[in-house]
């Protein structure tokens, strides 16, 4: 009978081995000498040495010839080294630097005295960086009584990036055991007060894996158990490419997070365009895409670049399309990101980008991942800003609410809110508007191609006039729609695919309960009965309220209020579903320690 795995030859080899196939370089590590690793004492975290080098190597002027020299690279190196601050907030310094470079007076050739941004990664060429994989690290926790091997620590440019934490599958839950020993060696374990670890390699850390091979789950610091997901696709490589430059049939969760995330590509587009800093009830945290996220934002900027304008097909533009995510799988952040990237691209970046949502925590978000590359987000909360923002033609970011497009009131309701008919007290003929609404007609505001509409929730708002306001404004733009629930078939709306084009990404419910990122929904069917006053059924009621209208004013008034919408806005049949949900959150939620979500037919039944 063959021995149980052991974590270094079933896990920590095979890691180290499918890395240096991807070009990274190997050093093992050695916990007595610290020269060995390129360092003077167990205490440093940075290889100096190599770092000073790399920065020479990578900083290069337009004709490719270096322009660093001593001076300035001591500068840079004294920055990174100076770093320091509680926890996230040094992580987040050493994010800024890493990804936004850091000031130094420019070379000589006529230059003078200004200055120049000075890479320390450089994310445009990944092939001139230094990638090294030192398994083992030593550190020295501060005090000296004790020290952290982490199993493989990941450097570029021989900075510390990537921790990586091996256990054998034949321990009981190695991946709670590799998770507790990340959260060990970076000091967050809550229920130890004192320094265990050495949090001075993780000022620097992008993110933390823990694996047993056949799984291997990935977070940032600040991260706690829950937070580590699995990484389960290589896109934008193809998984059978994988599979073939491996030679196997099927990737296990080690092989497939390696591919996905370490590859050097991917590792630096992500460090640069996948990770943001938010505030969240007060507390700063770190956020890293999820695998269907950074797979979405590929695809989406593959169409933009592959797919024909209006112009060329001489109909609908292609380079758009609808991104399928399940609520709560991060579509919000996914815009971000894909903002972020497109910031980056030469034939990309100078798009405008207009956002239509109906949530003001986006525009949060949008702004702060602006600050990265200096821009602005302009929020236009009436027709007015929106005109003025759409017409000019600088490649920014507007920020719109979906209500800025919505038809116009008629004469009737400008002067007074009009009762709505209720279930048991209809509203009376006269109270009834004596036209349909006059739709907003919106003139042509912007005949650029290099306009892309992000529309937020795709399937709530944008089937009709909504959707023809923002094609008329904007006629020759790509659109991408983003939506977890999207109208597909047996609908008098049309379908989302019919407005947006073909699907871009799916990442179903299915997937999502599978990844962890959402619980399965459990549903028990409850009745609160309903009935007109006087006995009556519906039909006959509206029969003989409105028996003096024409059929097509009939016809009109029962598309605008004589649909389910209104009956379940109803205040009594709210009211009588209101005190039986009560009444079973109290006797069978509340006391299992649960909470409850209301979900009702519009945000008018969601209130009352």
């Amino acid at each position: 009978m063959a021995p149980p795995p052991d974590e270094k030859t079933y896990v920590e080899i095979p890691f180290i081995e499918q890395l240096t196939g991807l070009g990274w370089e190997y050093v093992e590590g050695d916990i007595d000498v610290p020269y060995l690793t390129e360092r003077d004492s167990f205490r440093d975290v940075l290889l100096k040495n190599r770092l000073r080098k790399a920065l020479v190597e990578i900083n290069l002027d337009d004709e490719g010839r270096r322009w660093m020299d001593e001076d300035r690279v001591s500068q840079i190196v004294s920055a990174v080294e100076r770093i320091n601050a509680p926890k996230l907030k040094a992580n987040k310094a050493a994010f800024e630097l890493l990804v936004g470079g850091f000031p130094v007076s420019a070379g000589a050739g006529g230059e003078g005295g200004r200055e120049k941004t000075a890479k320390i990664i450089d994310f445009d060429h990944p092939e001139r960086n230094d990638f090294l994989a030192i398994n083992q690290f030593r550190v020295d926790v501060p005090g000296g009584r004790t020290f952290i091997s982490p199993d493989i620590v990941l450097f570029v440019n021989e900075i510390p990036l990537v921790v990586v934490e091996c256990k054998s599958p034949k321990i009981t839950n190695p991946m709670n055991e590799g998770i507790n020993q990340l959260l060990r060696y970076s000091n967050q374990r809550p229920e130890f007060e004192e320094e265990e670890g050495c949090e001075r390699l993780f000022y620097y850390n992008q993110f933390l894996v823990s694996t047993f091979r056949q799984e291997a789950r990935v977070a940032t610091v600040g991260g706690d158990y829950e937070h580590f997901m699995e990484w389960k696709d290589a896109s934008p490589i193809p998984m059978r490419q994988v599979c073939k430059d491996l030679g196997k049939t099927k990737l296990n969760s080690q092989e497939t997070l390696i591919a996905g995330m370490l590859r050097k590509e991917h590792l630096l587009d992500i460090i640069r365009n996948f990770i943001l800093f938010d505030q969240v009830e007060g507390r700063q945290i770190k956020i890293i895409c999820r695998y269907q996220q950074f797979r979405a934002v590929h695809r989406a900027i593959e169409r933009l670049r592959t797919g024909k304008t209006r112009r060329e097909t001489g109909d609908f533009d292609q380079r758009g399309g609808i991104i399928w995510h399940t609520q709560g799988s991060g579509k919000s952040l996914t815009m971000v990101f894909l903002v972020r990237k497109m910031r980056t691209l030469e034939d990309l970046k100078s798009f405008k980008v207009v956002v239509v949502t109906d949530r003001i925590s986006l525009e949060g978000q949008l702004k702060g991942s602006a600050a990265l590359t200096g821009e602005t987000v302009y929020h236009a909360d009436n027709r007015g800003k929106l005109e003025k923002y759409l017409r000019d033609s600088a490649s920014n970011i507007v920020f719109t609410m979906v209500q800025k497009y919505q038809e116009r009131k008629t004469d009737a309701e400008e002067e007074y809110e009009i009762p709505k008919p209720r279930l048991l007290k209809a509203a009376a003929p006269s109270d009834l508007p004596a036209r349909p609404k006059r739709p907003i007609l919106f003139p042509v505001w912007n005949v650029s191609e290099k306009v892309l509409v992000l529309v937020d929730e795709a399937h709530r708002s944008h089937s009709s006039m909504l959707h023809a306001n923002l094609m008329r404004a904007l006629p020759n733009c790509a659109k991408i729609g983003f939506t977890g629930t999207p109208i597909i078939a047996g609908t008098v709306r049309k379908k989302t695919p019919e407005i947006f084009g073909d699907y871009i990404d799916q990442y179903t419910i299915e997937q999502s309960q599978k990844d962890g990122s959402t619980v399965r929904i459990l549903y028990e069917g409850r009745r609160a009965e309903a009935r007109v006053e006087d006995g009556r059924t519906l039909d006959q009621f509206f029969d003989d309220m409105f028996r003096s209208r024409t059929e097509e004013e009939r016809e009109a008034i029962r598309r605008k209020y004589g649909n389910v919408v209104n009956i379940l806005e109803a205040k009594d049949l709210i009211q009588a579903k209101a005190e039986d949900m009560l009444l079973h959150y109290a006797a069978n939620i509340m006391p299992n320690g649960f909470k409850a979500q209301v979900v009702a037919v519009s945000r008018r039944a969601a209130i009352r």
